[in-house]
């Protein structure tokens, strides 16, 4: 009789600020923050204890209990401030030390990874040289259909998202993972025919999920009442999310004149940015208000600030459309979550989301880039009720029967049964990992006191960290 397996998993997402209860819109904390800690939790659900791993920094404590089977530990790297995705892979040698020193010392045995985005797959490919264990890469977004669907002066753009390297390291993570899981079929055409050159059996599309008990419909009348109650009159357009370029909320506001033509009283209500915004974002966010004003559109957006993620689901149902407007969109878990309230969306071509719905039945999509189009959408939605009806209904339906978390965590556990890991067995404790991590410089060691200290008192299998 072998070994029995370990039922503990480790997450790695190393960027942002990953937590029990996170305040979305901050830098670099959006929607793959939701994807690991409600995947975390569906996975627990199964019986399997999760372990969160992501980089402390500022006051963050060591550990932090998310849920009966899932918590964030926290290990630092590169100091105490913050650092944007796009250079965090400098600081990551030292962040697989502390993690290595840590899992040792507690001897932890996992029964695979997986890491999200191309950091903490730099992360999670290290330890899983060293470990022995499969590892799973989910890159979230491509750095090479970013890089190629992104206006602006190309070498400003390499300044500010380090596209080369970033995209010879996804090479390497691509190369050397066990399993490659996209979200969408065009992901995956583009790891296999781009400069990733990705063989196709190693390719596997597994969408985001949702949380079908938090995002579902409700009456007409009670999408009434949470209108009054958030104070919105008329037929409301609604986009959210964290305030970013990419989120292509410029393009949505242009967008909105033929709405404005056809329907006198409808709104665009923008709930975009975070609880505290730093300086950028206050002067993004005034470049909206500018160009609104110059359309002379200004009395028709209303902004609001950071929405609480305990009324994010009143505001999809208080909207009369979803618009997710994205210059460039990996996916659109915001739309799926409008969907699932039973809010026609109307989704952008330079993401993944429109290929997995049916046009006109379950949602519109058009190009951002096009204005009139993607307002006619729009409009056509609010013109008609007849369409705004069937969306509401089937694109509800699209959403239970795809995209819930359940499904999405059963695909991932059957993806390990095939994935063994490439390497034979774990690289002893005195050896670099064979990947592109050759990091030679001193490192300090990690502070496993203070994460032991801090960590969650349960049983001390788990806090030991035993196999299960």
């Amino acid at each position: 009789m072998g070994p029995r397996r370990s039922k503990r998993i480790m997450m790695i997402s190393t960027h942002g600020y990953v937590a029990a209860e996170p305040e979305f819109g901050k830098p670099d904390t959006g929607g793959q923050v939701v994807y690991v800690l409600e995947l975390s939790k569906c996975l627990a659900r199964m019986g399997y204890r999760v372990d969160i791993l992501t980089r402390r920094f500022e006051d963050q404590p060591a550990a932090e209990t998310v849920s009966d089977r899932v918590r964030v530990l926290r290990f630092p790297c590169g100091g105490k401030d913050f650092i944007p995705k796009e250079t965090l892979c400098e600081c990551i040698p030292e962040w697989v030390e502390n993690v290595s020193h840590f899992v040792r010392g507690k001897q932890i045995r996992y029964s695979f990874i997986n890491s999200h985005y191309w950091d903490a797959g730099l992360a999670g490919q290290a330890l899983a040289n060293r470990f022995g264990v499969p590892h799973l890469h989910t890159p979230h977004s491509i750095g090479a259909w970013k890089r190629d669907n992104m206006d602006g002066d190309p070498a400003e753009l390499e300044r500010l998202y380090n596209f080369k390297k970033r995209i010879r390291e996804e090479k390497v993570i691509y190369d050397e993972c066990d399993q490659l899981i996209v979200t969408t079929p065009t992901q995956r055409e583009i790891v296999v025919a781009s400069e990733y050159d990705v063989p196709e059996d190693k390719i596997h599309v597994i969408p985001p999920g949702y949380d079908d008990q938090r995002f579902f419909p409700v009456s007409l009348s009670s999408r009434e009442a949470i209108k009054r109650e958030l104070d919105l009159q008329g037929p409301i357009v609604l986009a959210l999310g964290r305030m970013a370029h990419n989120k292509g909320y410029d393009l949505l506001i242009r967008s909105m004149k033929p709405v404005f033509e056809r329907i006198s009283d409808a709104r665009l209500l923008l709930a975009v940015g975070s609880k505290e915004p730093p300086a950028e974002e206050v002067e993004q966010i005034e470049q909206l208000r500018q160009l609104a004003q110059e359309l002379g559109v200004q009395d028709r957006v209303l902004f609001r600030d950071y929405i609480p993620d305990e009324w994010l689901a009143d505001y999809y149902r208080a909207a009369d459309v979803f618009a997710l407007s994205s210059r460039y969109e990996p996916f659109g878990m915001t739309a799926v979550e409008a969907m699932a309230c039973g809010t026609p969306a109307v989704v952008t071509t330079e993401g993944g989301l429109w290929e997995q719905v049916a046009w006109g039945t379950e949602a519109l999509y058009a190009n951002p880039f096009d204005p009139e189009a993607f307002g006619h959408a729009i409009a056509s939605v609010l013109m008609y009720p007849e369409i705004s009806d069937r969306l509401s209904r089937y694109g509800s339906q699209k959403a239970r029967a795809r995209f819930t978390w359940t499904g999405i965590a059963q695909q991932l556990l059957n993806l390990i049964e095939d994935a063994q890991p490439s390497r034979p067995g774990a690289i002893p404790a005195n050896s670099r990992p064979a990947s592109s991590m050759r990091a030679t410089r001193a490192i300090a060691r990690p502070q496993e006191e203070e994460v032991a200290a801090e960590e969650p008192v349960e049983s001390a299998e788990w806090v030991a960290g035993t196999s299960s």
